[in-house]
C-alpha cells in the first residue's frame, strides 16, 4: 500500500507472558476493495481462562465483519468504530448470560482511510500511541482508576506506571455499564509517523521516550520482537499477556 508521501510497513506481535493461557488478540486487515485502507484491532480479554478469550475473539469477529462491509468512499469511519465497540459489547454481555464466566475485554482500533486520514477508538487500558519520529504526538488515556487519580492531580503519571491498583478498570466491553466511547481523528498521516497499539502487558514496562526511540530506530517486525523480549525481561517472571501492533509511515525513496 502506498501513497505519494509514504509507504506503510506493519507488524504485530503476541506472547502469553507468564500466564497459563493467552487472552489477548490482535488483527491487522487490509481492505478487500479499497487500496490503502487498513484496520488494526487489539483486544485484551479478561474473565477466567475461556471467558477472556471468548470476549477478545468476539471483538475480532465483529471487527472483521464490519470492515468487510465498510466503504471508505461513503461510510463514516467513526460510526463504524462505535458500531464495533457497541456490537462487541452487546455480544460479550450475552455470552456472560449463557456462561458462568464474566467475560470482559479492552478494545483499541485504528482505521486508516485511503486518503491518509486516521480514526481511532479505545475502551479500557490498552493503548494507542502516535509518534512523529521519536516524538510522542498523542496517546490514549486509560479508562482506569489510576488514570482518574492522575486526572485529579492526586498522583503523577510516573507514579501511575507502578501503582498497585493499576489493573482496576472503570470502563471496558462486557461490563454492566455501557463502555466509554473515546474517539480521536488525525486529519492526515505523514511520512515519519508511527502508530502503535498495545496491551498493558507491553506499555507497563516502558516510558514514552523509550517507546519513541525504539519505534523510530527499528522496522515494525524488529521493534515488535524487541519490545516483547524487553518487557518479558523486565517482568521478571510475573508478566501478563503481551500484544502489540506497529504501523510505520515510511518516507518514499526519492
Amino acid at each position: 500500500m502506498t501513497n505519494k508521501a509514504y509507504r506503510l510497513t506493519a507488524a504485530s506481535g503476541i506472547h502469553k507472558g507468564d500466564r497459563d493461557y493467552q487472552q489477548d488478540q490482535v488483527m491487522v486487515l487490509s481492505h478487500p476493495r479499497a487500496k490503502g485502507c487498513l484496520l488494526a484491532v487489539l483486544a485484551d480479554g479478561m474473565g477466567g481462562r475461556s471467558g477472556g478469550r471468548k470476549a477478545s475473539d468476539q471483538v475480532m469477529m465483529t471487527a472483521r465483519q464490519l470492515f468487510e462491509r465498510y466503504d471508505p468512499a461513503s461510510d463514516d469511519a467513526d460510526a463504524i468504530l462505535k458500531q464495533l465497540l457497541n456490537e462487541a459489547h452487546t455480544v460479550i454481555k450475552l455470552i456472560a448470560i449463557s456462561a458462568e464466566q464474566e467475560p470482559h475485554s479492552t478494545l483499541v482500533a485504528f482505521l486508516l482511510n485511503p486518503g491518509g486520514d486516521c480514526h481511532w477508538i479505545h475502551a479500557g487500558d490498552s493503548r494507542i500511541y502516535h509518534y512523529q519520529g521519536k516524538q510522542l504526538v498523542k496517546r490514549t488515556l486509560d479508562h482506569s482508576y489510576v488514570q482518574l487519580l492522575v486526572n485529579r492531580g492526586e498522583i503523577t503519571p510516573e507514579q501511575a506506571q507502578n501503582h498497585p491498583k493499576s489493573n482496576i478498570l472503570v470502563g471496558c466491553l462486557g461490563s454492566e455499564n455501557a463502555p466509554p466511547v473515546s474517539l480521536h481523528h488525525i486529519a492526515q498521516m505523514r511520512a515519519g509517523d508511527v502508530l502503535m497499539a498495545c496491551s498493558d502487558g507491553v506499555w507497563h514496562y516502558f516510558t514514552e521516550d523509550e517507546l519513541g526511540t525504539v519505534l523510530e530506530a527499528l522496522a515494525p517486525r524488529e521493534a515488535s520482537e524487541f519490545l516483547i523480549e524487553k518487557a518479558r525481561e523486565r517482568a521478571r517472571g510475573t508478566g501478563d499477556n503481551l500484544s502489540l501492533i506497529i504501523v510505520k509511515f515510511e518516507p518514499m525513496p526519492s
